[in-house]
């Protein structure tokens, strides 16, 4: 039985100023600006309206990926596999180290449910999870426009940061876009944020806005939800529960195929001394589909 939807609050609260924190996509991410949500505004972003849209429809749309983890594909490097369990381009973030599967950790699969958990070992190295959807090669499953959708429970605690995010597959592209559907950080539990960047080669970032969703403190660690972004030419939309809660721009840089990844992180520029160790994220299902209105059936459009 699905849980019941979780209405997203109407306005933002404001971000908290917090330390810059680690790169995922290129070792120093860029942080959350209380400006940025002010910026978006300037450069065609628009926060959700006063009165929710309907939700998306996917029509008859069929997936163009699609892991309800009844089981579980996923080696270290691949080929072969669904996933692989580190980035294409192999760096950690973050202050656990990503380790390669192996019974009983970090990955495990209960009931189609999979359980990705962060554990801080007796050595006090904090070690955890994370799966690509495409290799160092470009191997694997990618796909430049569409909705991907996670649905997924959270943990609770500060210093977890889970996410589920694309970034372009083709690491020789320069270039690379990186879309962040979820990034949550255990310490702000009444938001999550969402964001688009744009990097080069030389680690530069040329472009990134990131805005945050507002929503009941401690509700997404409490019930599956799921997190939403569909991708085409002209916008960026955010869902949660199916429900648009913030679109951007498309950036122009944006023409290849992009993987997916989800993840549990450690840190992310707060302390995770105090992180619960285990530490457990849940994902019911990861799906990518066409963009829905190039269904049959479909009628709404981004």
């Amino acid at each position: 039985m699905r849980d019941r939807p979780l209405a997203p609050m109407k306005s933002a609260k404001s971000l908290m100023s917090r330390p810059p924190k680690p790169g995922r996509f290129a070792l120093r991410r860029a942080r959350p600006l209380l400006s940025t949500v002010v910026a978006a505004a300037l450069h065609g972003s628009a926060a959700i309206a006063a009165a929710p849209p309907a939700p998306l429809s996917l029509g008859a749309c069929k997936p163009t990926f699609n892991d309800d983890f009844n089981d579980l594909s996923a080696s270290a490097w691949g080929p072969g596999t669904r996933w692989i369990a580190h980035t294409p381009w192999n760096g950690d973030f973050g202050d656990a180290q990503f380790s390669d599967p192996r019974p009983g950790f970090p990955f495990t699969i209960e009931h189609g449910v999979l359980r990705i958990e962060a554990r801080k070992g007796p050595d006090g190295t904090w070690r955890s999870g994370l799966l690509s959807t495409t290799d160092a090669h470009g191997n694997g499953f990618a796909q430049t426009y569409g909705y991907f959708e996670m649905r997924a429970k959270l943990p609770p605690g500060e210093g977890v940061w889970p996410a589920f995010w694309l970034v372009t597959a083709d690491l020789k592209a320069d270039p690379r876009i990186e879309i962040d559907a979820i990034e949550y950080y255990g310490v702000m539990t009444d938001k999550y944020f969402v964001t688009t960047h744009v990097w080069h080669n030389d680690k530069t970032l040329t472009h990134s806005e990131t805005q945050p969703v507002a929503v009941g403190g401690g509700a997404l660690s409490q019930a599956f939800h799921t997190y939403g972004v569909l991708v085409d030419h002209d916008w960026i939309v955010y869902y949660l529960d199916r429900q648009e809660v913030l679109r951007q721009r498309t950036p122009p840089e944006h023409t290849r195929p992009m993987g997916v990844l989800i993840n549990l992180a450690l840190g992310g520029g707060w302390p995770s001394g105090n992180a619960p160790s285990p530490s457990y994220f849940y994902v019911d299902y990861v799906r990518a589909y066409p963009i829905p209105a190039t269904c049959a059936g479909t009628s709404r459009t981004p």
